[in-house]
């Protein structure tokens, strides 16, 4: 690699190192802790008895999806066209579309656990509690089951953010071992273009296809629990679930969104776009591609699952050499 380009990364590293410490929550380096294993739990209620609705189920799917697609991305890439093909698997999501389906996609876990349900049916006081969970979803972890409910939704929401992750670092593994191949060393043709179709995917609203239905309740029907304090898209989840029994959806809009999992989706994005930017050849693709479209978005879901953030991520950007 030539000197001019990576000067170029290593100003866009500091940005990007600047930008980073200002959200303070979007680390990018994959996280070393496990799952924690929980005893056995009773059954959860099924798919179709859960108390859903179809919006909600459509947007959990717009997180599930691309979660799904992302990590199959496989690191044998044998030309400039499968890498391409990646790229546009990896940018296919709209930042702030995927965090509310990853809060639906939380509501959706804990409309698994029948206590959890069973609880906000019971109470008495249902236009009170509409109001209460609207207003602060903290509310929702006094609800009795809420704390299976919220063990639930981080395990789920941990095993999809983690799994993401670990996929991302065999691809930008690939990045190094690809180097070999004379056509991972030649330089994207039309890598303006390569960057605005990227883009445009960026901003691409998620439409449902058959069997994202059925995969949704695949994820749905897997019991992985963790334990600690729920964290605020934990909490936003569990609310909006509550309401989802209550039949107040419409109350739960002002709950789709977090401060800090919204800056780290969208410095993910804006770090690839960066990336790309300042690419040349091939194998840089791939080093952006599993660095900024996989583990970046996927640690951002992992950090979604901590309720405060215990570090700052200082992101060196750039391309291998």
């Amino acid at each position: 690699m030539g000197s001019t380009l990576i000067n170029r990364f290593k100003l866009f590293g500091l940005m990007a190192t600047a930008c980073i410490v200002a959200v303070a929550g979007c680390a990018t380096k994959p996280s070393n802790e496990q799952p924690l294993a929980y005893a056995s739990k009773p059954a959860p209620t099924s798919f179709s008895q859960a108390p859903s609705d179809r919006g909600l189920a459509v947007q959990a799917s717009a997180f599930e999806t691309f979660m799904r697609h992302a990590r199959a991305i496989e690191p044998s890439f044998s030309g400039p066209t499968d890498v391409a093909q990646a790229l546009e698997t990896g940018a296919s999501h709209e930042p702030h579309e995927l965090e509310g389906g990853m809060i639906a996609f939380v509501a959706m876990v804990a409309l698994q656990e029948p206590r959890f349900v069973a609880a906000v049916r019971a109470d008495q006081s249902h236009g009170e509690l509409a109001r209460r969970l609207s207003e602060d979803p903290q509310a929702a972890l006094a609800l009795p089951g809420s704390e299976a409910a919220s063990a639930r939704a981080s395990g789920a929401l941990y095993a999809e953010g983690s799994a993401l992750s670990g996929e991302g670092l065999r691809v930008k593994q690939a990045a190094y071992s690809v180097q070999r191949q004379a056509w991972a060393r030649a330089n994207v043709a039309d890598a303006p273009g390569r960057l605005s179709r990227v883009k445009r995917l960026s901003a691409t609203a998620y439409r449902p296809s058959g069997g994202d239905a059925e995969q949704l309740r695949g994820e749905l029907a897997k019991s992985t629990y963790r334990a600690g304090p729920a964290s605020p898209v934990v909490s936003r989840g569990l609310a909006l679930a509550a309401l989802t029994v209550l039949g107040q959806q419409g109350r739960g809009r002002a709950l789709m969104s977090e401060p800090r999992t919204d800056s780290c989706l969208h410095m993910a994005k804006l770090n690839l776009y960066q990336c790309l930017a300042s690419a040349g050849p091939h194998y840089e693709d791939i080093y952006c591609l599993g660095q900024h479209a996989m583990i970046d978005p996927g640690q951002c879901v992992v950090d979604a699952t901590h309720r405060h953030v215990q570090r700052v991520a200082m992101t060196k950007t750039g391309a291998p050499r």
